[in-house]
């Protein structure tokens, strides 16, 4: 549904022509029809200059953005704009008009593209029954909790009947049990609607609660990308880490300290019980844990087993986990970005004029 290659798109300093700031940096994406894909990185990473690309409310320097088959780069002003009616955006800070109801800014994107008004007032009323908010078409934005204000903005993004949303940071303005019932929304609408989602975010909740894909994001690049649950079993994988933090001792005397990481049947099954009694061993485990996630079930061990008899690790392999020597984890690493009293822009425009279906409200 989402295709990019070479995806590059830099800034320069105001005022300084030799400072260039390089945001994304040869990014490569493919995002399947239906898929709920995730990108996480710090701020600064990029990730919101990839979004922006996506929908071509930034057109990049260099690269191809693919959507639903029509290549976004090739198209030119009037084109380009009814080709972006197929893709939906919500807003980090909701970007609703004060001034208009409820149902006033769901029923903005449908005026912009010239929807009758009684065909209006009936998708309008079908979207706030979508997103919840059936008896608060009248509220005005003030009115509202966080949570609400974000389900107007994801009524709105729906309205067009588009077949891509596309989430900017959604969740990271709202508290932990809003997060939850606005991840729980999207997912719905994902399956519901056969929505394809693509995210961007620094919650490692968000990409834990709702995405089968994941790309980590550092400086303008991909450091990997792919289905979660390939990744979790990627030794030496960011995204385990993240997901799964092992905050513990990387060695003992005496003991082989390994990192263990199971998923679907095997992450609910007594293995480690089982690995006990069948080599007559201790198994300690120093850390870990076993979750939902959005496609299946996964967990992920840092153990301490006997030194010196390699057949306990043989057998876990055997079952289908990943097992690897146990290592200090790192830290985040630090985000290369322009300093504080540095502004960018960009070094081309964007293709587009007039008013922004999805974004004119920002």
């Amino acid at each position: 549904m989402i295709e990019i290659q070479g995806l590059r798109k830099t800034y320069r300093a105001k005022g300084r022509r030799d400072r260039a700031v390089v945001a994304v940096d040869g990014v490569d994406l493919s995002v399947a029809e239906g898929d709920v894909f995730g990108v996480l990185g710090q701020s600064g990473a990029g990730k919101s200059t990839l979004l922006r690309c996506v929908n071509m409310l930034e057109r990049p320097d260099e690269g191809t953005v693919t959507v639903g088959g029509v290549e976004l780069t090739a198209l030119k002003r009037r084109p380009l704009r009814l080709a972006r009616h197929g893709i939906g955006m919500i807003h980090q800070h909701f970007a609703l008009l004060s001034s208009r109801t409820v149902a006033g800014n769901v029923a903005f994107a449908l005026e912009v593209t010239g929807v009758p008004r009684n065909e209006r007032r009936e998708r309008v009323a079908e979207l706030l029954e979508l997103v919840g908010l059936g008896g608060r078409a009248d509220a005005y934005p003030g009115q509202l909790s966080g949570g609400q204000k974000q389900r107007v903005g994801i009524a709105r993004a729906l309205a067009a009947r588009p077949k891509v949303l596309l989430s900017d940071e959604a969740t990271s303005a709202l508290d932990p049990e809003t997060t939850d019932s606005i991840l729980r929304l999207l997912l719905d609408l994902n399956q519901r609607l056969n929505l394809t989602i693509l995210l961007i975010t620094h919650e490692m909740t968000v990409v834990k609660r709702i995405c089968r894909s994941a790309a980590v994001m550092r400086e303008g690049r991909f450091v990997e990308s792919g289905a979660v649950t390939d990744l979790l079993h990627r030794p030496g994988s960011e995204l385990a880490r993240g997901l799964f933090p092992l905050d513990a001792p990387t060695s003992l005397a005496g003991q082989a300290v390994v990192d263990v990481t199971v998923s679907g049947a095997e992450a609910d099954a007594p293995l480690l019980a089982e690995v006990a009694r069948r080599f007559e061993i201790d198994v300690r485990i120093l850390a870990g844990s076993v979750e939902q996630l959005a496609a299946t079930r996964a967990g992920r061990f840092r153990l301490a087993l006997p030194a010196g008899d390699d057949a306990p690790v043989a057998f876990l392999r055997e079952r289908g986990a990943q097992v690897s020597p146990a290592v200090a984890e790192p830290d985040a690493r630090p985000v290369d970005r322009p300093e504080p009293d540095e502004t960018v822009v960009p070094t081309t425009r964007p293709d587009i004029q007039g008013p922004d279906i999805q974004g004119a409200a920002s």
